[in-house]
C-alpha cells in the first residue's frame, strides 16, 4: 500500500493571505467586579471585541495571514481596535476609518456563572456600513478563506457587501466559513438592552 501521496489541499494554493475575516470590529469593555451588577460596576478594561475581529486576531496570533475586511469609527477607540489588530500581525489594510460614525463599544459583566450582563452600543456604528466599495475582487481572490459573520447578513447594507464578497469568493475558488455569531439583538428581535439573550423561541 502506497501511503507516500499527500492528501489533495482543500484550499487553493498560491494566495498571499489565508483568511480574510469580514464583520464585527468592537471595543468590549469588561467590568473589573466580578459579581457586580452593571449598575455598581465602577473601572472597565477594554480589549478587541467583535467575533470576526477575535477570529481575525486569533489566526494570526497562530501565525496564519489574516486579514480584516471592515470600518471603525474616526476615534480614539478606532485607532486602539486597528493598532491591536496590526500588533499581532493581521493585515488591517482594508479596515476603512468612517468619518460620519463611531467605532462600536459592549460593554459587560460578570454577575455568577449563569449571568453575564451585556449592552450592545452598536447604532449605526461603524462596522454596519462597511461597503462594497472598500474592497476589490482582487482583495478576494488573495486569500484562501472568507469568513463572514452573521451579523453582517442583518440589515440590507450589510447583506449586499457580503453578499458581493461571496460571489468573488466563489468565483476565486476560496473557500467560505460562516460564523453564526447569533445575536437577537442585533437582529431587533429582543430589547436594545438584552444583549445577553442568545436565542428566541
Amino acid at each position: 500500500m502506497d501511503n507516500t501521496r499527500s492528501t489533495p489541499s482543500r484550499f487553493a494554493t498560491g494566495r498571499s493571505r489565508d483568511i480574510v475575516c469580514l464583520g464585527r470590529l468592537g471595543v468590549d469593555l469588561y467590568a473589573q467586579q466580578v459579581g457586580a451588577r452593571l449598575e455598581d460596576v465602577s473601572t472597565f478594561a477594554k480589549y478587541l471585541g467583535g467575533s470576526s475581529a477575535n477570529i481575525a486576531f486569533g489566526c494570526a496570533r497562530l501565525g496564519l495571514k489574516s486579514a480584516m475586511l471592515t470600518r471603525v469609527g474616526d476615534d480614539h477607540m478606532g485607532r486602539f481596535l486597528v493598532e491591536t489588530l496590526a500588533k499581532e500581525g493581521c493585515d488591517t489594510s482594508h479596515v476603512r476609518v468612517d468619518h460620519e460614525r463611531f467605532t462600536a463599544l459592549v460593554l459587560l459583566g460578570l454577575k455568577d456563572r449563569d449571568t453575564f450582563p451585556l449592552i450592545f452600543y452598536r447604532e449605526n456604528c461603524a462596522d454596519m456600513a462597511v461597503d462594497e466599495q472598500d474592497f476589490d475582487e482582487a482583495f478576494i481572490a488573495s486569500s484562501k478563506a472568507l469568513l463572514i459573520t452573521g451579523t453582517h447578513f442583518s440589515t440590507g447594507q450589510v447583506n449586499r457587501t457580503s453578499l458581493a464578497t461571496l460571489g468573488y469568493a466563489r468565483r476565486n475558488d476560496v473557500r467560505t466559513v460562516l460564523d453564526i455569531d447569533y445575536r437577537p439583538v442585533l437582529w431587533c428581535l429582543t430589547g436594545k438592552a438584552d444583549g445577553e439573550t442568545r436565542f428566541v423561541a
